[in-house]
This record gives C-alpha cells, sequence and structure tokens, in this order.
C-alpha cells in the first residue's frame, strides 16, 4: 500500500470514527470510545490531534488504575455494567408502557432495538476493559507507578511548553530576534497541522 494511501485511508477511518463518536456522546452508544479511537488513529497524522490525546491518555490510565484499586470499586463497575445489560435485554424485549408512565407511551423505551444492542454493546466493552484494568493494575504497585511516571512527565513536558511560549512572547515583545531554529520548529509545526 502506497503511504498516500495508507494516510488517506487513515485519515478517512479517524475523521469517521471521531465524528460519529461525537454523535454517539449524545445519542445511544460508546461515543467517548469512538472519539478516543478517531482521535488516536488522528495522532498519527495530525500534531493537534496528538496534544489532544496525551492529557486524555493519561487520565484514562490513571482513572483505569484508580477505578480497580479495591475490590468494591471493581464489584460496583461490574454491577453497573450488567445492570445496564439487564435493561438493555428490557428495551430489545420492550414491553407497553406501563400504567404509572406519566408522559406520553412513545417516549416510553424510545429508539427501538438500536438502543438495547447499542447499550449491550457499550455494556460488554465496559466489562472487557474493567477485566483488563483489573488483570493490569489491581495488586500490581508497579504498574500503578509507571501510570504515576508517565503523567509526572506529562506534567513536565506541559510545564515546558508552556514557559517555552512566555519565553518566545518576551522575546517577540522585547524586539529579541527570535532564533531559526524556533522559527523552523514553529513553521514545521504549522505545516504538520498543529
Amino acid at each position: 500500500m502506497h503511504a498516500t494511501a495508507k494516510r488517506l485511508l487513515l485519515e478517512v477511518l479517524g475523521w469517521i470514527l471521531l465524528g460519529v463518536g461525537i454523535l454517539a456522546l449524545f445519542l445511544p452508544g460508546p461515543g467517548m470510545l469512538m472519539t478516543l479511537g478517531g482521535l488516536a488513529i488522528l495522532s498519527s497524522q495530525y500534531g493537534w490531534a496528538r496534544r489532544l490525546m496525551e492529557p486524555v491518555r493519561v487520565k484514562a490510565w490513571r482513572g483505569a488504575a484508580e477505578g480497580v484499586e479495591t475490590v468494591p470499586r471493581i464489584a460496583l463497575s461490574a454491577l453497573v455494567a450488567l445492570v445496564m445489560i439487564g435493561v438493555a435485554v428490557l428495551w430489545l424485549w420492550s414491553p407497553p408502557a406501563p400504567g404509572w408512565w406519566p408522559v406520553a407511551e412513545r417516549w416510553w423505551l424510545f429508539g427501538g432495538p438500536a438502543v438495547g444492542i447499542t447499550m449491550i454493546v457499550s455494556a460488554v466493552v465496559a466489562l472487557a476493559l474493567l477485566g483488563y484494568a483489573a488483570r493490569r493494575f489491581h495488586r500490581h504497585p508497579a504498574a500503578v507507578a509507571d501510570v504515576l511516571r508517565m503523567e509526572e512527565r506529562y506534567r513536565a513536558r506541559r510545564r515546558h511548553r508552556v514557559e517555552a511560549r512566555r519565553r518566545l512572547r518576551r522575546m517577540r515583545t522585547t524586539g529579541v530576534p527570535v532564533p531559526t531554529r524556533v522559527r523552523r520548529r514553529r513553521a514545521d509545526a504549522v505545516r504538520e497541522g498543529g
């Protein structure tokens, strides 16, 4: 496969996943996962997507590590996913609206079977991610320490970028010429989409 075709395929796939993921944030479905998947694919092509993905990646790993610190947290997460599957089965079964339902009957289990199916898929993905996180982080202090080091490296890079921007701004306001390598890096970042 030619590099151009591969890049085009990755861009199209990334943009589609990102768009559908953003829509699924408001509609039933695994919107956050699709949005992150789209950003992850686009981060191989665009600097702005890489910069957006870095804090998300750090927070996701930290959340995964913290979410399985204790057995009650793991059990509660699994229970929520199982309840979600139960509600999805009810959605697929589509019983008539009960007499106590206060609004129009059309709002009872709206969306039909598609909503139930996406709820089941979301719950299964949640259970799979919970299992992965539990296997990787529960009672594994070295893995948790790796996540904390990754978070510290991210914070250090962020502090460095902020300080570099301040220095560059000061240089421009005081009339000091900007070094050539800084201008080149800036031009490269603009060309690459960042």
